[in-house]
C-alpha cells in the first residue's frame, strides 16, 4: 500500500490570504473593544434611523472637510437619550401645529421701531438695563433695515417683497440657521437627517459679498440664478456694508435675533459655521429642549465657569484686541452686581460654548436674546462675556439646559476656520494697554468678584 499524503489546507497555502484574515480578525476585535469600552454621551432607541445619503457633492477644490478638530473624552456625566425618530417627528409636528406664537408667549413682547445710526440703536447703559425687568416693549435691533439681497423680488399687491423674506416668514416650525461673513468658514452639510426632516425644517445660511464671491469661484452657486441653494442650506446674501464694519458683529444678528428674522418659527437651532451638525435637528430639540421643559439649551464651556476667566482668555489669546474695552465691560458688569459662579446659582456654569444654541421661541427666550444682543452692540461680539450678566439680571428668569461638553462634541464635528495669510478680523486694531485684563492691580469694581472667584473673600 502506498503512503498517505497529507496536503496543506488551501487556507494556509496563500500567505497573502493568511495575513488578510489576521488583519480582518484584529480589526474586528479592536472595533468591538472600542465600541463597548468608549463612553458614549448619546443613545438612540433605533441607531440606524435616521440614515440619509450625502445631501450635496462639493468639488474637491472646496475642501469642506479641511481642518477637522479631533476630540476625545473619557467620561460623560449626563448622557442624552434620543427617542425613535418617527415618534419624535409626530410629537414635534403636533407641538408646532397646535401651538401658535401667542401660546408660546412670542407676541407678548413688542419691539421698538425707529431710525438710528446703528442697527441696534447704540443704546446707553441706563437705557439697556431699563429693559431687564418685565419689559413689554424693548429695543431689539432693526433700527436700520436688515439688507437682504434684492435678488428674487416679486410683485405683491402694490409693493415689492423679497422672496427670501417670504420664505423666512413661511418657516413656521423648526428653523436651523448659520452664517458666514468674510469667507471665514466652509458651508458644511448636516448629516444624519431623517427622511421627513427637510419637509418640515428650514435651513438658512446668511452670507456676505466675500463669501458669495468664494462660492462663485468654486461654481457652487450660479451668478444668473435668483434662487441659491446648496444641499440643505438656502443661501441668503446680506449686504454687510450697511450693517457693522466688523464681520463677527454682523454674524451676531442672525445668531441672536432669529425670532425676529423668522417671526413664525416655534423652535430654532443656531449652529456656528465652524460646526457640522451630525444629529437630526428634531431629535436635538426634542431631547434637549422639549423633554427637559426648558426655554433654551446650550453647552457648558469646556474650560471656564467664571465670566472673568473667559474675559481674561479673550484678552490673552487676542480674541478681541481692545483690552481697555474688555476691562470697561467687566467693570460695568461687576459694578452692576455680576457675581462669580457658585453652587448657589441655579445654573452649572456662567460660561457657555455658544457655537450651538437650541431655543423654544418663548417670551423669555426672546427677551434674553434681545438683551444679549444689546450688550454685544454696546461692547463687542464676544457673546460669552455678557451671557451670565444678562441671564442672572433679567426677569422673568430663563429656564436653561446647560448640557455637558461631551454631548456637544458628539452631536457636532468642529472644524478650524479658513486659514488666511492676513489673519482674522477680530476687532479694532488698537494698542493693547495690558497683556492681561487685570494686570498691575487695576481691578477696582471687580476686586470683590476676583477675590470670590479665587476663594480669598471673607464674605
Amino acid at each position: 500500500m502506498g503512503k498517505t499524503k497529507f496536503s496543506t489546507p488551501l487556507l494556509f497555502q496563500s500567505k497573502l490570504l493568511c495575513f488578510s484574515l489576521i488583519y480582518l480578525f484584529s480589526a474586528v476585535i479592536l472595533a468591538v473593544y472600542f465600541t463597548f469600552s468608549a463612553t458614549k454621551c448619546i443613545f438612540r432607541s433605533s441607531p440606524l434611523d435616521p440614515l440619509q445619503s450625502p445631501l450635496f457633492s462639493y468639488p474637491p477644490s472646496y475642501g469642506e472637510h479641511k481642518y477637522a478638530i479631533p476630540t476625545t473624552r473619557s467620561s460623560c456625566n449626563s448622557p442624552v437619550y434620543f427617542s425613535d425618530y418617527m415618534v419624535v417627528m409626530k410629537e414635534m409636528r403636533q407641538l408646532c401645529e397646535n401651538s401658535n406664537s401667542t401660546s408660546l408667549g412670542a407676541k407678548s413682547l413688542r419691539y421698538l421701531q425707529g431710525n438710528a445710526e446703528s442697527f441696534g440703536g447704540n443704546l446707553s447703559f441706563e437705557k439697556r438695563i431699563s429693559y431687564f425687568n418685565d419689559a413689554n416693549e424693548i429695543a431689539c435691533g432693526f433700527f436700520r433695515r436688515f439688507p437682504i439681497s434684492k435678488s428674487g423680488i416679486t410683485a405683491n399687491s402694490n409693493h415689492k417683497k423679497c422672496l427670501y423674506r417670504i420664505a423666512m416668514e413661511k418657516c413656521n416650525g423648526l428653523v436651523v440657521v448659520s452664517a458666514i461673513f468674510n469667507d471665514h468658514d466652509k458651508i458644511r452639510q448636516p448629516k444624519g437627517l431623517g427622511t421627513k426632516t427637510l419637509d418640515y425644517a428650514c435651513f438658512f445660511m446668511f452670507v456676505d459679498d466675500a463669501t458669495v464671491n468664494r462660492l462663485h469661484f468654486h461654481n457652487l452657486i450660479s451668478r444668473k440664478s435668483k434662487k441659491h441653494k446648496i444641499g440643505a442650506w438656502r443661501i441668503v446674501k446680506v449686504s454687510s456694508e450697511y450693517l457693522y464694519k466688523n464681520a463677527a458683529m454682523n454674524g451676531v444678528i442672525p445668531k441672536y435675533l432669529i425670532h425676529r428674522l423668522f417671526p413664525n418659527s416655534k423652535y430654532s437651532i443656531w449652529i456656528d459655521a465652524k460646526l457640522q451638525l451630525v444629529i437630526d435637528p428634531f431629535l436635538l430639540i426634542h431631547s434637549l429642549v422639549v423633554k427637559e421643559n426648558v426655554d433654551m439649551a446650550i453647552s457648558k464651556h469646556p474650560f471656564f465657569v467664571h465670566t472673568i476667566e473667559e474675559a481674561m482668555a479673550t484678552a490673552r489669546w487676542k480674541k478681541w484686541w481692545d483690552v481697555n474695552g474688555l476691562k470697561v465691560q467687566m467693570e460695568t458688569y461687576c459694578e452692576d452686581g455680576l457675581e462669580p459662579w457658585s453652587s448657589k446659582k441655579p445654573y452649572p456654569s456662567d460660561v457657555p460654548d455658544s457655537a450651538l444654541i437650541l431655543r423654544k421661541h418663548s417670551a423669555t427666550t426672546n427677551l434674553f436674546s434681545c438683551l444679549l444682543f444689546n450688550e454685544l452692540e454696546a461692547f463687542n461680539p464676544r457673546d460669552q462675556l455678557p451671557f451670565a450678566y444678562v441671564r442672572d439680571k433679567m426677569s422673568p428668569k430663563l429656564n436653561i439646559n446647560m448640557f455637558e461638553v461631551e454631548v456637544f462634541e458628539q452631536v457636532t464635528i468642529e472644524y478650524r476656520h479658513n486659514l488666511k495669510q492676513s489673519g482674522a478680523n477680530v476687532g479694532p486694531k488698537v494698542r493693547m494697554a495690558w497683556l492681561d485684563l487685570f494686570a498691575n492691580g487695576t481691578c477696582s469694581e471687580c476686586e470683590g468678584y476676583l477675590l470670590k472667584m479665587w476663594g480669598e473673600s471673607q464674605d
